[in-house]
């Protein structure tokens, strides 16, 4: 190479400093000869290829030609990689100390250049140089150095390696960039700046960039890295009060639902169960977006995937909804309320009541019918029966706790059941179901009964009826109601034999309730019809016709009803007699059926729904007595269907519901009632109450220390009924046994003694009691001879 011509080198008065530049830029770039020219050929051939990459000046950009020998070299002999790698590294770490960065940008260059080349099996040793360099570009203090590792480790991170490398660590750059994404840099451009696209339709926002890099995350998340990959998202939410605005958690959420394989989808909601757990002691607000996010995320699960521990989740909902019932009645998140309490807001809880129900319904709605029926089972287990002891709400909550918690276990029953089709009615409504589930229909909370009755309307309507018998009114041609009626399968008959009578009883007694409004006798028609449509054979056909001229009789002769409830009834009665009268198809039945409904037309409209099942009724202030044409004949009814083949013997009887103790049980406001019960068995049953004198006389002074010591009493009460129910609720189960037990023995003897009376003989006529010579052998009372006057 040949010496570079130096003019006037003595009449220049900076020759010692420009000498010293020009040897810097010899010894740097090579970029030409001279004193150091015999050392070049003595230097390594990787480091003297990797020096004629760089021009003289760095705005000229890469040599290309000389990085095509470079890279060349660099596929002939891979064994060098990682030689030209730390020289590489080494250059570029001397040009950022020197604030060169003309020449940082050709060095990364070149490295994305002989990277994207050589990939092979020895790149790893490459790669480490290469993130060494972008390392010390992320930690410069210059954004635009910054960006420019960023480009470059993208590049890299799209690179599919043949073999994984287990002992690389990415720790820093996660850190570096999550940093990043919070920069606070002056230059909104600089501050906003993506990777360099090719074109200008590929320029992405930060939004969208991160979006697009998050979903590849996911995307690439293995069954063991789902808790990782979620657990920072739920930190940030966290940290930054996320969860109260609800649309960002949400979008993150449907971003990971959307991007994680499904077969891993159950992961991530077990996860947002877990954090709601965690959180069951913070805000309404901040565990109502935890819940909301588990309801979206629940829809997007793919159907029946949720995992093997369905019940799980749905016992955790049903946890935090019972916790948020014992926060709103106590207004603390503790046991006992401090000072230090935080204020609980009730509209709050009610929102998250709602949410949490809401939720309910979404996971139920990804259940196949069987896991469904499983989780119907699960709920109603959960839901205080009356007459029974199971699992109640906190201690602190009392009756109003229980009654709130039978309301919203209910709904979120009710949530389960919507949509429910199933094909098979006894597995969809088994007896360990519809049992406690009946028992609720005669229970004097309107609300209680209401919630019901919609749940077995969703249970039984499995053609989607039940919006076609609302408004409740009188058609004269039902075909316009376009019902989808299908003939009635093996098992619904098996269902009806088996559980018909108790659903008429409970119908029955259901329309007796004085505290019935207009949305109970439309639900109870509602009911009463999809029977008929889904489950009617012959014989059920007939038994409802009898329920339904029942009904009728009931509304005549209970005249101690509201006025309302009475015409009420007669309205049910006749709507529904009219749908069953087409329903049978036989012409004479709905002649006789159209003509009463005429007729109350003209004498009595408010017998008929389109006056009473209204938002404004018009009833009269009295019921006169209802009698003649006004009324359906049940003698003329049976002869009218014992012609087309009915039972007529069994049309002709008449309806009565057998009252039972189930019936008497039920009879009662709340759970709490059936404590109150208890209480009143216990204070009949004690010794204090034998020693009572039976005449105590009353003075002033009696009835002065009663009204003193009245509120000691009730005080006194209080605490009695909350220790009875927390023994049932914290007593291990032997002392709970032993307890009822003690009370059975007591039972049996009373009845044994009754049992010993009633075989005792009375008394002969003659007044005789004996002969003197023993006690005479008891005779029972099915032996006895009575006197023809005593006989009937």
């Amino acid at each position: 190479m040949p010496l570079p011509s130096f003019p006037n080198l003595l009449g220049l008065p900076d020759f010692p400093r420009q000498l010293l530049m020009d040897c810097s830029t010899l010894l740097d770039h090579q970029v030409g000869g001279g004193v150091c020219g015999c050392c070049g050929a003595l230097r390594p051939r990787y480091k003297r290829l990797v020096d004629n990459i760089f021009p003289e000046d760095p705005e000229d950009g890469l040599v290309k030609a000389n990085m095509e020998k470079l890279t060349f070299y660099a596929l002939s002999a891979p064994e060098k990689l990682d030689r030209i790698g730390a020289y590489l590294s080494e250059r570029l770490s001397r040009d950022v100390a020197r604030h060169r960065y003309g020449y940082v940008c050709i060095a990364m260059e070149a490295l994305d250049q002989l990277l994207m080349a050589c990939h092979c099996q020895t790149i790893n040793l490459f790669v480490e140089s290469f993130l060494t360099m972008v390392r010390k570009l992320l930690e410069a203090d210059k954004p635009n150095l910054q960006i420019l590792g960023t480009n470059s480790f993208v590049k890299f991170a799209n690179i599919e390696e043949d073999t994984p490398s287990y002992h690389r660590s990415y720790d820093f750059f996660v850190s570096r960039f999550s940093e990043m994404c919070h920069s606070s840099y002056e230059d909104p451009d600089i501050r906003t700046k993506s990777p360099s696209p090719e074109t200008e339709k590929e320029r992405e926002s930060p939004v969208e960039l991160t979006e697009r890099c998050f979903r590849e995350l996911l995307g690439r998340a293995a069954y063991g890295n789902i808790k990782n990959a979620v657990k920072p998202v739920l930190m940030h939410l966290d940290n930054h009060s996320l969860w109260e605005s609800k649309t960002f958690a949400v979008r993150c959420f449907k971003i990971v639902m959307y991007s994680i394989q499904s077969q891993h989808s159950h992961l991530v909601i077990q996860q947002l169960l877990g954090h709601l757990d965690a959180n069951s002691k913070n805000s309404a607000r901040v565990r109502a977006g935890i819940v909301e996010v588990i309801s979206e995320a629940a829809v997007i699960e793919a159907s029946g995937s949720i995992g093997p521990t369905v019940l799980e989740v749905f016992n955790t909902l049903l946890k935090q909804l019972r916790l948020s019932v014992d926060y709103e009645l106590t207004g603390s998140y503790d046991s006992f309320a401090n000072m230090g309490s935080k204020v609980i807001k009730v509209h709050e809880e009610r929102q998250l009541q709602e949410a949490v129900i809401k939720t309910v319904g979404s996971f139920a709605y990804t259940l196949p019918p069987y896991q469904r029926s499983e989780v119907m089972l699960f709920i109603i287990g959960k839901i205080p029966v009356p007459g029974m002891y199971p699992a109640l709400g906190s201690a602190n909550t009392g009756v109003e706790g229980s009654r709130m918690i039978q309301v919203m276990l209910l709904k979120s029953l009710l949530q389960v059941t919507a949509g429910f089709q199933s094909t098979n009615i006894l597995t969809a409504l088994p007896t360990s179901f519809l049992d406690p589930l009946l028992s609720f229909t005669l229970m004097e909370d309107a609300e209680i009964r209401l919630l019901v009755l919609d749940i077995l309307i969703g249970i039984i309507d499995r053609h989607d009826n039940r919006h076609k018998f609302s408004p409740v009114r009188i058609i004269s041609d039902i075909s316009v109601l376009k019902l989808k009626v299908d003939k009635c399968s093996r098992q619904d008959n098996l269902f009806m034999k088996k559980h018909s009578q108790r659903l008429y009883r409970h119908i029955y007694l259901a329309c007796k309730e004085e505290s019935s409004v207009q949305r109970h006798f439309e639900s109870l028609y509602t009911l009463l019809a999809l029977i008929c449509v889904e489950l009617a054979n012959e014989e059920v056909v007939v038994d409802l016709i009898r329920l339904a001229l029942a009904l009728q009789d009931l509304a005549l002769t209970e005249e101690a009803l509201p006025v309302y409830t009475r015409c009420a009834i007669h309205a049910l009665s006749a709507v529904y007699l009219n749908l069953i009268c087409q329903l049978t198809t036989v012409p004479t039945f709905c002649q006789h059926v159209h003509e009463v409904i005429e007729s109350r037309k003209k004498l009595v409209p408010f017998l008929l729904p389109e006056d009473v099942l209204v938002e404004s009724s018009k009833i009269p202030e009295k019921l006169e007595k209802v009698e003649g044409e006004v009324l359906f004949v049940q003698t003329k009814i049976a002869e009218i269907l014992g012609g087309s083949g009915y039972n007529t013997e069994r049309l002709a009887t008449a309806y009565i519901p057998q009252i039972t103790d189930e019936d008497r049980l039920s009879k009662r406001k709340s759970i709490g009632d059936t404590v109150s019960l208890q209480l009143e068995m216990e204070s009949r049953n004690s010794p204090e109450k034998e020693q009572r004198s039976t005449a105590e006389q009353i003075t002033f002074e009696t009835l002065k220390q009663a009204v003193v010591d009245s509120v000691n009493v009730e005080e006194l009460e209080r605490e009695r009924r909350r220790q009875v129910v927390e023994r049932f609720q914290t007593a291990p189960f032997e002392e709970i046994a032993a307890h009822c037990g003690a009370r059975a023995s007591l039972l049996q003897s009373k009845l044994n003694q009754i049992f010993e009376i009633t075989i005792r003989p009375p008394p002969s006529p003659s007044g005789s009691v004996g002969n003197g010579h023993g006690p005479s052998r008891s005779i029972p009372v099915y032996e006895m001879k009575f006197p023809d006057l005593c006989v009937y």
